[in-house]
């Protein structure tokens, strides 16, 4: 009974009351955003308000349970936990329910559950196992290997469901792994992937990659001011260059531009890093490699959108770029989206008087866009409030993880902020037309109870870690 009273004397009542305070905010704007008149009782459910307050009290019981536990429990048990997951997800490929394309569901009567949710914390327990582990070295190729493994297994099988919106938010574990000592350059190449994309999508591809190789000089000759070794770099390339053009002329131009300048580069590639490796050039092998994975990826951006991306979200990302404008098609739910927050002016309508809201102007108000109910019902004044609170409770969790005693716990903590980050950033993203839709919900405001149940678990994990900082665990 004492340690009880030590459990819940040492919990840190800030992050709780944060929860509970969104929580309630979010069922709070999903009853205005299906209100409807002749279903006004908070307690009807057969309304989706009704439901989320049986799914809110399950959750606070959840959230209770977890404190039950000893807290070596989720470290001891964490590999079971994350085969359990992993056995779900392969189970809903096979028995579960297919909606709108994506078998993600197990359905039970009116009752539906998606494991993907629940495997986020998983795969977060999974990886706090792994990375704290005794001697271990995150820049260990075998360490890489395993982390990609533990991270990759679940996203794969999430992608084989048709969702890529959840298998995206595992690439929120980079901030996890760049705090536990992953080299920046890996965040320099996720950024630069991410530009590269976005440029190769605006501007052609042969541009792109005349100012890939005027560029690479450039830089090697600001890091390391030999002109002779820059001499000989231009000299390799231009001489395989010409070789292929030659060939490719010979042939009448079977083979694109595009090809000829890829080929000649792979060449003179290899050679630039024989000599360099044989002269201990300094930064000559980086920026090759890096010049020729830029290459390389903006070659493959046309295959990757065309190929691999789904014809709604390659519509949905022509509309983010301004490629194409098709308001009352693809760009109809952000439109309406950003309409409706933009309507709420500086303090709102009120509670209950949204247009937008009342007549159903924004599909998927209640799950994915339920930010703009909170744009223009409480204006400027309420985004700012709840914007405010999401960033307190990141801000907390950090202050958390940084406390830990347990390298486990710590990583844990980081784990759950940089999740809870990734999900916040996007759907606000998605709702103002700063990110494409990829359907990933609000934490703790959009209706569901996957996603409510999954962030609850995820979140008084940590709780419960940190309420016993004092102990060592494993």
């Amino acid at each position: 009974m004492k340690r009880k009273i030590n459990i819940f004397k040492s919990t840190d009542w800030l992050i709780v009351s944060l929860y509970v305070v969104l929580v309630i905010l979010g069922w709070i704007n999903i009853y205005a955003a299906v209100y409807n008149e002749q279903y006004s009782s908070i307690f009807d459910f057969s309304q989706r308000y009704g439901k989320q307050l049986v799914w809110i009290g399950a959750a606070f019981l959840i959230a209770l349970t977890i404190f039950l536990f000893d807290s070596n429990f989720f470290s001891f048990f964490t590999w079971p936990i994350y085969g359990v997951m992993l056995f779900f997800l392969i189970s809903v490929l096979i028995f579960g329910k297919e909606t709108n394309g994506q078998r993600a569901w197990f359905e039970l009567g009116s009752f539906r559950l998606q494991p993907s949710e629940f495997m986020k914390f998983a795969t977060n327990l999974a990886l706090a196992k792994f990375l704290s582990s005794y001697n271990f070295k995150i820049k260990n190729f075998r360490s890489l290997l395993y982390i990609g493994l533990i991270i990759f297994i679940p996203c794969g099988l999430i992608l084989l469901q048709n969702d890529t919106g959840s298998s995206l938010v595992y690439l929120a574990f980079v901030f996890l792994l760049y705090r536990e000592g992953l080299t920046p350059y890996v965040l320099f190449f996720a950024l630069m992937t991410i530009i590269l994309f976005l440029i190769a999508m605006l501007v052609d591809k042969f541009l792109i990659i005349q100012v890939l190789l005027v560029l690479a000089p450039i830089v090697f000759f600001l890091l390391n001011p030999k002109i002779k070794i820059v001499g000989i770099g231009i000299g390799i390339f231009a001489l395989a260059a010409s070789i292929f053009y030659g060939i490719n002329a010979a042939i009448a131009y079977k083979y694109s531009t595009y090809y000829v300048f890829f080929a000649a580069l792979f060449l003179s590639a290899i050679a630039i890093l024989i000599i360099a490796n044989k002269k201990r050039i300094a930064f000559a092998s980086m920026i090759m490699i890096f010049l020729v994975s830029s290459v390389t990826f903006t070659f493959a951006v046309n295959y990757i959108f065309t190929d691999v991306l789904e014809k709604h979200q390659q519509d949905r990302i022509n509309e983010l770029l301004g490629i194409t404008s098709d308001p009352l098609g693809t760009g109809y739910n952000v439109n309406q989206s950003k309409i409706a927050i933009g309507s709420g002016g500086f303090a709102g309508k009120g509670f209950l008087q949204g247009t937008q809201t009342k007549f159903n102007f924004v599909p998927e108000q209640s799950t994915d866009f339920i930010f703009c109910t909170v744009g223009e019902e409480r204006g400027f004044i309420g985004t700012v409030v709840v914007l405010s609170l999401f960033t307190i409770m990141l801000l907390r969790l950090i202050f958390l993880a940084e406390r830990q005693r347990s390298v486990f716990s710590r990583i844990y903590g980081y784990g759950v902020a940089s999740i809870l980050f990734f999900h916040i950033v996007v759907n606000i993203g998605m709702t103002i037309g700063l990110a494409p839709v990829i359907g990933i919900p609000l934490p703790f405001f959009s209706y569901g109870g996957s996603s409510l149940w999954s962030f609850t678990i995820l979140l008084f994990i940590f709780i419960r870690l940190d309420s016993n900082r004092f102990e060592s665990l494993a």
